[in-house]
């Protein structure tokens, strides 16, 4: 939980130092965030699938394995095309092992347990995040671009040793049915499409782009063959089950409005209120501190009043955080950080609540998938936020742009208030 998002983060502060060194363009080097984020976003259902079918152990293990050999590839990459692809097996074997913990989660500990786990596997996440920037700098600063993935290797050393006699070597439930790996592929060919208008619809109007048609087409035929394969690596049918619906609208809907503000509130502070990178770095410390303690604090709750209550609670704390940045972007300080802060609060507390009631509204044996798909839908709404940041920043002037982008996060916000409101008032377990 650790790795996979310290990675992504702790690199933002090495990208000049790559530039140089490859003698490339920030464009090109800015390919070492998207391609692992979309990695991330499109392996976690396959893996956790696989997982479901196969057991937690060896996915794991080889994982964390895999990782540790590509950070050590990176840290010796000679050429930029070399680094790009070890950083993709870095996010191909970081979402490999991620959803396959998830389940392992839910078939170990107890249901009276289970919120808090998952709440102390969020404050660990939010806590990588958070401290990548920082550890990034030092280590750069100390032994230059290579040394922030060299400092990968103790890591999964000493997770490797745990995994190896720590986790169950339990079987699977593997079904009849062959595994549906052209499922798998058009499921990665809809994402990455969808990713890279993403990037596209910053140069051009999305309506315009020459990929929506074929991605159309291509989503058709996805969801089609999945409504049809007997076991298909994406199920439709349950999101027709409510708790897991809900669950994952809500956490694509509140990290639309989270991320959006994230991407946005830096910008803002320094372009229109001239703020410092160390005052900017403070006021993002207020959104990504706040997680780290109300996680756990969270996964309690939803032990004990069961998964709704914290999690519309946490969502409601994040609509109240946006709704000054919507009514007028340009705030004192006084009245912004107390807002950055309520966020960061509300994300916390919501998480854990939104992730138990996904993966408990499946049988154990698809608590992989479940956990993948969840993730999935995670990053869905970061896609769906940085859209809507590079159309309105682009097209809006003065603080009329940030207003825009406000208001777009505060419906995400209030849509996840009223989707988790669909979560059994007590946990389902199954």
């Amino acid at each position: 939980a650790l790795l996979a998002p310290l990675n992504s983060t702790m690199i933002a502060v090495a990208l000049p130092d790559i530039v140089d060194d490859f003698d490339s363009s920030i464009g090109t080097v800015g390919w070492l965030v998207t391609s692992y984020l979309l990695a991330l976003a499109v392996v976690q259902p396959v893996a956790g699938k696989l997982g479901d079918r196969h057991g937690r152990h060896p996915f794991i293990v080889g994982g964390l394995a895999v990782f540790g050999v590509a950070s050590l590839g990176a840290a010796l990459a000679p050429s930029l095309p070399f680094l790009i692809g070890f950083r993709v097996a870095q996010a191909v074997s970081g979402a490999v092992v991620f959803p396959n913990g998830a389940g392992l989660i839910r078939e170990l500990v107890p249901a009276s347990r289970r919120g808090g786990a998952f709440g102390i596997v969020g404050a660990s996440i939010a806590l990588a995040a958070g401290l990548g920037p920082l550890i990034g700098g030092v280590l750069v600063g100390i032994g230059g671009w290579r040394a922030i993935f060299l400092v990968n290797v103790p890591f999964v050393v000493a997770a490797l040793a745990i995994a190896w006699r720590a986790v169950p070597r339990s079987p699977g439930v593997v079904p009849e049915t062959a595994f549906d790996w052209l499922g798998a592929a058009l499921l990665a060919a809809v994402l990455g499409g969808s990713a890279a208008l993403v990037i596209e619809s910053a140069h051009a109007p999305l309506a315009l782009a020459p990929g929506v048609p074929a991605l159309i087409i291509l989503s058709v035929v996805f969801v089609r063959r999945e409504l049809r394969h007997p076991d298909p690596v994406f199920q439709p049918r349950f999101f027709r089950i409510r708790p897991f619906a809900a669950a994952n609208a809500g956490i694509s809907s509140s990290n639309l409005a989270f991320y959006t503000v994230l991407l946005a509130t830096p910008i803002l502070l320094t372009r229109h209120l001239d703020w410092s990178s160390l005052q900017v770095g403070v006021a993002l410390a207020l959104l990504s501190a706040p997680m780290v303690v109300f996680s756990p604090i969270g996964g309690r709750l939803a032990d004990r009043y069961g998964r709704r209550i914290p999690a519309v609670g946490g969502c409601v704390a994040l609509t109240g955080g946006i709704v000054p940045l919507a009514i007028s972007p340009g705030l004192d300080t006084l009245v912004l950080l107390p807002c950055l802060l309520l966020m960061g609060s509300g994300v916390g507390l919501s998480t854990a609540g939104l992730q138990a009631s996904a993966i408990e509204a499946l049988e154990p044996s698809q608590a992989g998938v479940a956990a993948g798909l969840f993730s999935t839908s995670r990053y869905i709404g970061s896609f769906a936020g940085s859209i809507a940041l590079a159309r309105l920043l682009d097209e809006g002037e003065g603080l009329s742009g940030f207003h825009a982008v406000f208001v777009i996060a505060l419906a995400g916000a209030v849509i996840s208030v009223l989707v988790t409101l669909a979560l059994p008032r007590r946990r389902v377990v199954l």
